[in-house]
């Protein structure tokens, strides 16, 4: 390393367990970053300090006046700027000594290959299900590891996919929801503060894969629910059929699919009033907040060894921002059980 690099990455370089030997790591590696958005902000920004070599910045859309909340790497001059620009413009000037690389569009199957081929770690700061089920099955093909993470109200997940042999994207998540129901930061909103909480976590998990040091979120699920100060991991198994994904499919008709409905809080006295169901808070016991009189309260932790025997009833799970209640979804939904229901925006 050079005399300017030894002395900006000082503080890591003195770390016992670093040293130049995962500088070095760093320095060589290449990463793909997709999205500049309220996570792709803080990832792009610390990787850039920590010094790595190589970073892609992957953006189509372009800064609004709503972005600055949370992705504080923008300014208002940068207004209706394409944000992969206005990133690069700003990392460039922060960090001289690593190599910036600027892609103005999204991520599609005609142009996924090409591109993530060309990096070491993908980290996927994107905030929709097509794109994550496509980083996912390229990441697979190609065998590269992808750090993922997502955002919504005031609760964040966080982990590593297809990385030594742990399990993939669709080992958490086998189908998406359709598109129009999945809850969203647009209609539901987000702490801006959660995003670059998250966000940092995902650049230490890039940092931890790259140099060798520390213990990532392979197999595992952290989830973050910053109004409460609780973070909870769950394990996640591997689905070997999953790993063996050998060609694209066409993202648009799967992201259309689901066995799993979800309806907006508002719709649930109209639609179960009147036949026989039940509703599940999959909160903490200590966030518990009955919806009906009946409702019950099953931990997500507690939810994939509770004996449902509902006889198809329809059962209808919540939470306070909906990330557990989908995660509670896809579980059971694996496990067989059916009219699996989730509420949005409770």
């Amino acid at each position: 390393m050079t005399e300017e690099e030894n002395k900006r990455y000082n503080r890591q370089l003195i770390l016992s367990s670093w040293g130049p030997e995962a500088q070095e790591k760093l320095k060589a590696s290449r990463v793909l970053i997709i999205g500049a958005g309220g996570l792709g902000c803080p990832v792009i920004s610390y990787l850039a300090a920590a010094g790595v070599g190589t970073i892609g910045i992957m953006d189509f859309d372009v800064v609004e006046e709503s972005n600055l909340q949370r992705q504080v790497i923008y300014k208002m001059t940068d207004i209706g700027m394409n944000k992969a620009i206005a990133a690069s413009q700003k990392i460039r000037v922060f960090n001289p000594l690593i190599n910036i690389i600027t892609i103005e569009e999204g991520l599609e199957k005609s142009n996924a290959l090409g591109i993530i081929g060309q990096y070491d770690v993908i980290v996927d700061c994107t905030d929709n299900f097509e794109t994550r089920y496509l980083i996912n099955d390229v990441c697979v093909i190609l065998n590269k590891p992808f750090v993922f993470a997502s955002i919504l109200g005031f609760e964040g997940q966080i982990s590593v996919f297809n990385y030594n042999e742990g399990p993939t994207y669709r080992c958490l998540y086998s189908e998406p929801p359709a598109p129009e129901n999945a809850p969203n930061c647009n209609d539901n909103g987000v702490l801006g503060t959660l995003a670059g909480t998250i966000g940092c976590i995902q650049a230490n998990e890039v940092l931890k894969i790259i140099s060798g040091v520390g213990e990532t979120l392979s197999g595992k699920l952290l989830v973050a629910d910053l109004l409460n100060n609780r973070f909870t991991n769950f394990s996640i198994s591997t689905v070997q059929s999953n790993k063996e994904i050998s060609a694209l499919g066409d993202y648009k008709i799967i992201c259309n699919s689901g066995k799993i409905e979800f309806i907006p809080k508002g719709k649930f006295p109209e639609k179960f009033s009147k036949i026989p169901h039940l509703s599940i808070d999959v909160s903490d016991e200590y966030e518990f907040t009955p919806i009906e009189k009946e409702s019950k309260n099953i931990p997500l932790y507690e939810i994939e060894e509770y004996p449902f025997d509902n006889n198809n009833i329809p059962i209808v799970l919540y939470c306070k921002s909906g990330l557990r209640s989908k995660q509670a979804a896809t579980i059971l939904s694996k496990k067989g059980v059916k009219n699996i229901y989730c509420l949005t925006n409770y």
